[in-house]
């Protein structure tokens, strides 16, 4: 009985110091932040929602989800409606107003964001079934696409709306974004590519990230910080061919 005793309250301990551990690295947020624009995990990968400007694109592969998710809960909240204009997109601010342009047969369609994903490497926006067959994914299934953001709350803004618009409202962004270039469970590791990197590009400065993965244990992680917008930071991926980097937010 006694071994048992031991046994149960080392257990508790350990469960305790796991649980100490997570809330001790968790992330604060400012007040009022939304839910839907907080860091989440899927599938081992970390998305970090982003605020965006009027005018930002974004280019890549398009695809549609129809009949299977017709009227399940979205990430906002809402019922998702295969017949209606919407999108799910991984990082951009929900009710974000989109012009999505197939880069093949030149259509579009306007779209707003109320749903997070594609969780397909290579994809970046996901079509409702209407807004997908108005540019011609019910054929195609797929389709790289160019994504320009018009508007933000479910509004789309003019060039003559925008000028009478607050500064605050025509630039909804965040500077800070960087590229993940690395991620290790040993410290030394970690610090052998933050040195690697900052001969790499001095206009970027490399930092570890000490974090935790879904089961509690220590990851070092390499960002790259100081760029301006995700197109740059997508741009300088491409450019040092960088294929298994991941756009971050700090």
């Amino acid at each position: 009985m006694i071994y048992l005793s031991y046994r149960r309250v080392g257990y508790l301990l350990l469960l305790s110091l796991m649980l100490f551990s997570f809330l001790g690295c968790s992330k604060k947020y400012k007040k009022g932040t939304p839910a839907t624009m907080r860091d989440y995990w899927v599938r081992g990968k970390h998305y970090y929602p982003s605020y965006i400007k009027l005018g930002q694109t974004m280019r890549g592969v398009s695809s549609w989800y129809g009949p299977k998710f017709h009227g399940r809960r979205t990430s906002n909240g809402e019922r998702y409606n295969m017949y209606g204009r919407t999108a799910a997109h991984k990082t951009w601010p929900m009710n974000t107003m989109v012009k999505v342009t197939n880069l093949r047969n030149g259509k579009s369609t306007i779209v707003r964001i109320n749903d997070r994903g594609p969780f397909v490497r290579g994809r970046i926006i996901d079509c409702s079934y209407m807004a997908g067959k108005e540019i011609g994914l019910d054929r195609t299934g797929i389709a790289r696409v160019k994504l320009k953001v018009l508007g933000f709350n479910g509004k789309i803004y003019t060039p003559d709306t925008t000028k009478k618009l607050p500064k605050s409202e025509q630039r909804v962004m965040l500077t800070n974004f960087g590229i993940q270039v690395g991620a290790f469970r040993r410290l030394a590791g970690a610090k052998i590519y933050k040195i690697r990197y900052a001969s790499l590009d001095g206009r970027h400065r490399p930092i570890i990230k000490h974090m935790y993965d879904d089961e509690g244990i220590p990851l070092y992680r390499v960002w790259l910080m100081g760029f301006v917008s995700e197109d740059e930071a997508w741009d300088f991926i491409r450019r040092h061919r960088l294929r298994e980097a991941i756009i971050v937010r700090e």
